[in-house]
């Protein structure tokens, strides 16, 4: 049998323990650690909702601020990056709050997949009570202790090329980059393959990797860099 949630103040004692910030609203965050199928009244989906777009702006500010140089393409994936499910349900179980969600028992059976959403939502519910009774000054304070050093990770500019590219293609001409294998080597237990990036209007990108994915990340790398919308790193693909 799963043990009891916490409610009311033991709840607010409870999340002032692991985010060190009091929040005075037990009711308000009883809601915002509650999901739909716990069926006991009022969920954390309408908090989810404001903590959502507070919590976008509060880390495009930080990325604003501690990435002067960066292009909007940069900003853009570092944001995409950091405010992902993956990404906030990571930060709820590095500070212990999953554990204070209360759930239905259909809902803690189901798939992995479900269970990180439903972690992402309740920080993003978490974060709106925040800003209700703290305002941004202290959502700003909560963002850069558990996004700051998630943010300065070179990676964070560099999680997904393909996706940045197709994301600024799309933008500047309308079209879905378009790669091609240009070649294979060496022996199949370690193979390189080269594949080049098309899209029209611009010079092809080329890059080489271990696999057909690495060497297509590779190319959208160097595109990517090579039009300004990501700084060159040490190290880079």
């Amino acid at each position: 049998m799963a043990p009891k949630r916490p409610t009311g103040e033991r709840l607010a004692e409870a999340v002032e323990g692991k985010i060190g910030i009091a929040l005075r609203d037990a009711a308000l965050l009883d809601e915002a650690f509650t999901h739909s199928s716990a069926r006991t009244g009022a969920d954390y989906q309408r908090l989810e909702f404001l903590g959502d777009r507070v919590l976008g702006l509060a880390v495009a500010e930080m990325l604003y601020e501690t990435f002067p140089d960066a292009p909007e393409g940069e900003l853009s994936v570092r944001l995409n990056g950091l405010v992902n499910a993956e990404t906030l349900a990571a930060i709820t179980e590095e500070l212990g709050l999953a554990e204070l969600i209360r759930t239905g028992s259909d809902q803690r059976a189901r798939a992995a997949r479900k269970q990180v959403n439903m972690r992402a939502d309740v920080l993003e519910a978490l974060i709106a009570v925040l800003y209700l009774e703290g305002g941004l000054p202290t959502v700003r304070r909560f963002v850069r202790a558990h996004w700051g050093e998630r943010a300065r990770a070179a990676e964070a500019a560099r999680s997904d090329p393909k996706t940045a590219l197709q994301e600024w293609a799309h933008r500047v001409c309308g079209a879905t980059p378009a790669y091609r294998i240009e070649g294979r080597e060496g022996p199949d237990h370690a193979p390189v393959f080269t594949v080049t990036v098309h899209i029209p209007g611009f010079a092809e990108g080329r890059g080489s990797g271990r696999s057909k994915r690495e060497a297509e990340q590779a190319a959208a790398t160097q595109v990517l860099v090579r039009e300004g919308q990501w700084e060159a790193l040490e190290n880079a693909p």
